[in-house]
């Protein structure tokens, strides 16, 4: 039966550790007297994880994760009527990270404690116990091994196939042999999601720190609290979310998708696209995730689009395979020159993608050539730059016949042309067709656009030049 003194000492320990802690560090239960506390460890600064998942792998290639928090010990517990003056709390202590024998072992200690305590009230030694001295009771140190490969037992339990000692005397030293303590709960579904569970509590608990801080925006310089600010994850940069959100929408309007980096000059952190969608409009969102799948499979090699321009679905390359066959339309096609597909014929490429090619054929280094011959030929590529560089030199030295399009170079003479095909007359400033009959008048007709221009151009050394050259067609 509960003595009224028990009764009162319950209510005061119940009450001071509701002042003392937090909502989300202690739960006082409504129906009986007792709660759940959560205890979240002090650890030292650069404290790591990695993880085991197999006996045999290499350590060389196992990934160190810095952390600052660890997710918590709890601790439910109730207390019987005869509390503090006879009898201890009793309680489960559960973790995620520990193994059974471990919280087994914290079981025994805090037993100790209440004993120790000598039938005083022993909740506040408890948690100050599990919050400062867990780790070095344990003999836990930087960097902490989660052993991936530990098997589940009948019981729901995981053995632990490594040894580990303690530093409180009488205790066991290895820990196969200590008794496991049914108040000891893993609470983990499964060992392989502990180290999912570690990275995302100290993720929120670091948030939750942030969000309590005071940071200068470095873009409008005002002074704000963590809730209403965004920090890259890389370099750490503060700013407030209206500006970056201002900032995102002005990136992501523009196509800049890629280009979503610190503001910071020269800093070259990403913004997640978490952030992006925390800050930005629904709608927004929608483009910057289409523009950036977009991006992102413009770089892969072996994703293409359709070339049909009704479909332009994502068409996906066997490997060492030119042949695209979209699964939209249908359409088989040649991943080089987007034509239908032919086979082991040579590809015909579009002028303007001849362009393109040559220009990049010129530009390569000698792997770079050796690539695109191995993909394209090398007559291809050749007969391309040669004919390409012979189009231009004609596009600049040359004019089309108006009548049959043959190209014609004038080397001297009066502006009537001739063509040596089609023995076309006309004009070489205007290329417009001259009348057979008299095919001067183009050029002494006041309402044509060549009036007085028969000779416009034309630098006339001396006087016998003007008259040899009056009657020559100039023609090539």
């Amino acid at each position: 039966m509960m003595s009224t003194r028990d009764k009162e000492e319950q209510e005061d320990e119940l009450l001071a550790l509701a002042s003392i802690y937090e909502e989300d560090e202690f739960k006082r239960a409504e129906s009986a007297p007792g709660g759940e506390i959560s205890i979240c460890l002090e650890l030292p600064p650069n404290f790591k994880v990695i993880v085991h998942g197999d006996e045999k792998q290499n350590k060389k290639d196992l990934i160190e994760y810095v952390v600052s928090f660890l997710p918590p010990l709890v601790l439910n517990f109730e207390l019987p009527p005869d509390y503090p003056s006879g009898s201890a709390p009793k309680y489960t202590l559960s973790c995620k990270w520990l193994f059974q024998a471990q919280l087994s072992v914290l079981c025994v200690h805090l037993d100790r404690i209440w004993k120790d305590n000598g039938n005083c009230v022993v909740l506040f030694s408890w948690m100050q116990f599990l919050k400062e001295e867990t780790l070095s009771f344990l003999l836990i140190k930087s960097p902490l091994e989660i052993q991936g490969n530990s098997e589940k037992k009948s019981d729901g339990t995981y053995s632990n196939n490594k040894d580990k000692e303690f530093g409180s005397r009488n205790k066991p030293k290895n820990l196969k042999e200590f008794p496991l303590d049914p108040r000891a709960i893993q609470d983990v579904e499964s060992w392989a999601c502990v180290l999912r569970e570690i990275l995302d509590f100290d993720q929120n608990q670091q948030q939750k720190v942030f969000n309590s801080k005071m940071f200068t925006c470095s873009v409008c310089f005002y002074e704000k609290l963590g809730i209403d600010c965004m920090h890259f994850k890389e370099c750490k940069h503060v700013y407030c979310k209206a500006c970056l959100k201002e900032y995102f929408e002005i990136q992501i309007r523009d196509g800049n998708v890629q280009c979503l980096n610190c503001p910071e000059p020269k800093c070259t952190s990403i913004a997640t696209p978490a952030q992006v969608k925390e800050l930005v409009r629904e709608e927004t969102f929608a483009r910057y995730d289409r523009l950036l799948l977009q991006s992102t499979l413009d770089l892969m090699t072996d994703v293409v689009y359709c070339p049909r321009t009704v479909c332009k679905s994502v068409v996906m390359l066997e490997p060492g395979n030119t042949m695209g066959f979209c699964p939209g339309c249908r359409y088989a096609f040649c991943a080089l020159c987007e034509m239908a597909y032919h086979g082991i014929s040579p590809c015909r490429l579009r002028a303007e993608k001849l362009s393109a090619l040559r220009d990049e054929y010129l530009k390569a280094d000698e792997s770079g050539r050796q690539r695109l011959e191995k993909s394209y030929g090398r007559r291809v590529l050749q007969k391309a730059v040669e004919e390409l560089c012979s189009q231009e030199w004609l596009d600049k030295n040359s004019k089309p016949c108006p009548r049959c399009g043959t190209n014609i170079q004038k080397v001297n003479g009066c502006n009537k042309m001739t063509c040596t095909g089609c023995k076309q007359y006309f004009c070489w400033l205007c290329i417009r067709p001259l009348s057979k009959v008299n095919p001067y008048s183009h050029f002494s007709d006041s309402s044509s656009p060549c009036f007085n221009e028969l000779f416009q151009g034309i630098e006339f050394e001396a006087e016998e030049d003007f008259l040899s050259d009056e009657d020559d067609d100039g023609i090539v």
